[in-house]
């Protein structure tokens, strides 16, 4: 008997759950049918497509129990799902290489703010080279591509509501460029109170506290907002194939022909319709998201992902070798498909917040990779190290500014007149984390050819012309200032206390 009363006990609780799940979601409904009764017209309908891939994702979280990951189901990708870069580009390149570019659309995730490096507004606007901010290099890319090959490669943008004015704004400066920009808005989704599992808004307003209510959800969201704004539907009536799809503040991420010769040049029913640009995990890359086969597809593995017990395992680089540079190669025609059969499963990813009134809120995102197991003949390729370049703090800010790269048409290489094809490791303290403060600190960017390490603390400047090379440690101590004097060369040298005079 004991036995049978275990039994009526376990589907007792499975059916409790269930329905307190069905009670949630059912509230969950009501609210947002509330929060569309605050506006009207064009704003309330995108609000309705908005909550609706919202409410799918709800359902999915309230779902979901512990990882959705089973670590021993895990397998390495078979030899030929990731192919080393060299391979691919020793194919050559067609002699209509426009032809290939005539299919494509360069993508943008724009919706990001420069507030973890101090500033304000859209973080594509921050400059980054000789006055020339991440979208100015981008346009600089593509218009150069369009005219060397007398194409008509568009660049999209996919902006959130934190960026699309301010960059609606500065789009008129391009007018005159050879690209057409186009641009759509990722959806807006209400943050949920982490108790009550309910809308923290209580109007769809942006206006002074309500605007805390709402975010963008991650860059899974791409395949919904693009469908829905139905430029996707508009450029495959043009006869474009394929997005390039990357971070803006990745400046290694620029059209690569070889690639793009491979999607095309497929027989129809073998195309590639998801290419992911991986590089090599470097000790810096630990948490980076890798590629594994799960269930017999080519699966994204995230470090959320992953069972505690297992994340050590994750971040070893001997087990996990590369990670995911989110340079993403895709079939507009499959996502078109997809996103009409509802099939795009994406891994829920649950982000905690705490607001600025101390509430507790959860914010429920996706990741755009995680869809690489919804398409056909998904193929990782293992690209070289420079075309993951990301600017995400003034450490890498001060890598791209400096003469460890040079630019040619909005493009960043690497100066042939550095020995190591590897970037130097640079860490930068709390003194120059905001870009206006570390602009005053650098009198003019070192030169860098010959750095491999720099870790400056503290108050710190260095005067113009200073040359870094091998291991370069400057520490102000607490209180203390190091001014470090114009045309100073450091060579393998530790600075720190209160030295004002350094020897040349």
């Amino acid at each position: 008997s004991r036995i049978i009363h275990k039994g009526v006990a376990n589907g007792g609780m499975a059916q409790f759950q269930e329905m307190m799940r069905q009670q949630l979601e059912s509230s969950m409904h009501t609210e947002l049918e509330k929060l569309l009764d605050t506006t009207t017209g064009a704003e309330r309908e995108v609000s309705r497509k908005d909550f609706e891939g919202f409410k799918n994702l709800f359902h999915r979280f309230l779902q979901v129990k512990g990882p959705s990951i089973e670590w021993i189901k895990i397998q390495r990708p078979p030899e030929d799902s990731i192919q080393p870069y060299d391979k691919i580009a020793g194919r050559g390149l067609p002699d209509n290489v426009a032809d290939c570019l005539n299919k494509l659309v360069v993508v943008k995730l724009n919706g990001g703010l420069g507030t973890s490096m101090g500033c304000k507004g859209p973080k594509s606007l921050i400059s980054v080279r000789n006055e020339n901010t991440f979208l100015d290099l981008t346009v600089q890319q593509i218009e150069h591509l369009n005219k060397t090959y007398n194409t008509d490669v568009p660049l999209v943008l996919m902006n959130s509501f934190n960026t699309d004015e301010d960059t609606k704004k500065i789009l008129q400066k391009y007018t005159h460029h050879r690209v057409k920009i186009h641009t759509f808005n990722q959806s807006k989704y209400p943050r949920i109170n982490k108790e009550s599992l309910l809308p923290v808004s209580t109007n769809l307003s942006m206006n002074g506290q309500s605007a805390e209510g709402w975010y963008p959800p991650g860059h899974g969201d791409i395949y919904a907002s693009f469908y829905n704004s139905g430029l996707l539907e508009q450029l495959i009536a043009q006869g474009k194939e394929y997005i390039f799809l990357s971070n803006i503040d990745n400046l290694g991420a620029t059209v690569d022909l070889h690639i793009l010769h491979h999607l095309v040049s497929q027989p129809n029913g073998k195309r590639c319709e998801f290419i992911m640009e991986v590089t090599d995990k470097t000790r810096a890359d630990v948490k980076g998201g890798t590629l594994i086969q799960y269930e017999g597809k080519l699966r994204l593995l995230e470090i959320a992902q992953v069972p505690k017990a297992h994340v050590d395992e994750f971040k070893s680089v001997s087990k996990f070798k590369i990670f995911n540079t989110n340079n993403l190669w895709i079939s507009l025609a499959a996502i078109k498909k997809l996103q009409e059969q509802k099939a795009m499963d994406l891994e829920v990813i649950v982000n905690p917040k705490t607001l600025d009134g101390g509430q507790n809120v959860v914010q429920l995102e996706t990741a755009v990779g995680a869809a690489i197991k919804c398409f056909d003949n998904a193929l990782g390729i293992n690209v070289p190290r420079s075309r993951f370049l990301p600017v995400k703090t003034t450490s890498d800010l001060l890598l791209v500014m400096s003469n460890l790269y040079s630019l040619d048409a909005g493009s960043l290489t690497m100066s042939p007149r550095r020995e190591f094809p590897t970037t130097p490791h640079v860490k930068l303290g709390s003194s120059f984390t905001k870009v206006q403060e570390y602009l005053t600190r650098f009198e003019s960017i070192p030169d860098m050819l010959e750095l491999d390490h720099l870790t400056v603390s503290g108050d710190v400047t260095l005067g113009k012309n200073v040359s870094l090379k091998g291991t370069v440690i400057i520490i102000a101590n607490h209180g203390d200032r190091i001014d470090i004097p114009a045309g100073s060369m450091l060579e393998n040298k530790i600075v720190s206390g209160n030295l004002r005079i350094m020897d040349h």
